[in-house]
């Protein structure tokens, strides 16, 4: 399946499946296949979780408030009045960024190569900035950049102190040069495996309308 081809998995999905889980590079394409979105998705404009209903295809985006929920349960309250930087401009860094905003972040600052892509997200909200704010103090930062399309890694972002939290959304492998550095630095740090956990749990409540617990499904992942 193509980048984008919206057709072909509107296609796969109403032919062989009942819900689908998307992840990247299809959030777009699965954004686009949808007769109904929840409002997270039209805000964030992604969508990786789909569910035919009623003969209609339905869209949501989990990715953000299952970031929100991790983030909680491995370090507790860590978001409110926050000041974060997001990596990348894609569609995981528009939920995750619709979702700290939601949950009370001060302050988010986006550096991404896709200037446009960068300017769109900071358009939607006004405490959200491009890479030309002042320094200030990182108490987060968020690398939703593919691990195959980063450069080489030199040096901590300036701002970051020892209690900043420090996620890479990938998972593969599970201990990235990324985040070995913010590790190195004395930041406390998680991979992606955990918000993989509670977003599928947001994801299969929403699929079966039965209670699942994120942490439950981490400890299985763990394993």
């Amino acid at each position: 399946m193509g980048l984008g081809d919206a057709g072909q998995l509107k296609d796969v999905l109403t032919s062989r499946f009942d819900a689908l889980s998307v992840t990247s590079p299809l959030k777009r394409a699965a954004y686009e296949c949808c007769d109904e979105r929840s409002d997270v998705a039209v805000r964030t404009q992604s969508v990786n979780s789909l569910l035919v209903r009623d003969g209609k295809i339905h869209g949501a985006s989990t990715d953000g408030e299952g970031f929100v929920e991790a983030l909680s349960h491995e370090f507790g309250p860590v978001v409110e009045n926050a000041h974060a930087v997001i990596l990348g401009a894609g569609g995981a860094a528009s939920a995750i960024l619709d979702a700290l905003i939601n949950h009370g972040v001060a302050s988010v600052v986006i550096h991404g190569r896709n200037e446009l892509k960068v300017e769109e997200l900071v358009r939607r909200h006004k405490n959200v900035f491009s890479s030309s704010l002042v320094y200030r103090p990182v108490d987060l930062i968020v690398n939703t950049v593919p691990v195959s399309g980063r450069d080489r890694e030199a040096s901590v972002l300036q701002g970051v102190h020892h209690q900043s939290v420090a996620v890479d959304i990938s998972y593969e492998p599970e201990r990235t040069t990324w985040r070995t550095l913010y590790d190195d630095a004395g930041c406390r740090t998680m991979n992606g495996l955990a918000m993989l956990a509670f977003q599928a749990a947001i994801q299969m409540q929403w699929w079966w309308g039965v209670p699942l617990e994120g942490a439950k499904l981490l400890e299985v992942l763990r394993d």
